[in-house]
């Protein structure tokens, strides 16, 4: 999953409680990822970004890290998900989701999967 993951209090929370909530029967194979953390906050290309790296760890069996990942926000940390910490997580990923969320409300997510 490529979260929108701005690195804000308060929004970084709300969507991890989110896609806990969401995938709360699956969380234990889930693995979150935090795009911006390696490029920054493209704005109008973030949704593509986020968009072409789910594809990728779909393409590649390759979820993405959440780098320079040290203290996790307590919020964050109680939702039990795992956020991919620091290293790239080989796996088969089948599906993933990127979420991306725009400034007054307008928000997407996007589902991609290997068919």
């Amino acid at each position: 999953m490529s979260a929108h993951a701005t690195s804000t209090p308060g929004g970084d929370g709300e969507e991890a409680a989110a896609i806990a909530a969401v995938f709360a029967d699956n969380k234990a194979n889930l693995h979150v990822s935090g795009v911006k953390s390696m490029t920054g906050h493209l704005l109008g290309g973030a949704g593509a970004m986020g968009t072409f790296a789910a594809v990728m760890a779909i393409h590649d069996g390759l979820v993405p890290p959440t780098i320079n990942l040290a203290n996790l926000d307590p919020v964050c940390a109680a939702t039990g998900l795992n956020f991919t910490p620091n290293t790239a997580v080989r796996k088969p990923v089948r599906a993933a989701l990127a979420n991306s969320f725009g400034f007054g409300g307008t928000n997407a997510s996007i589902v991609v999967a290997k068919v």
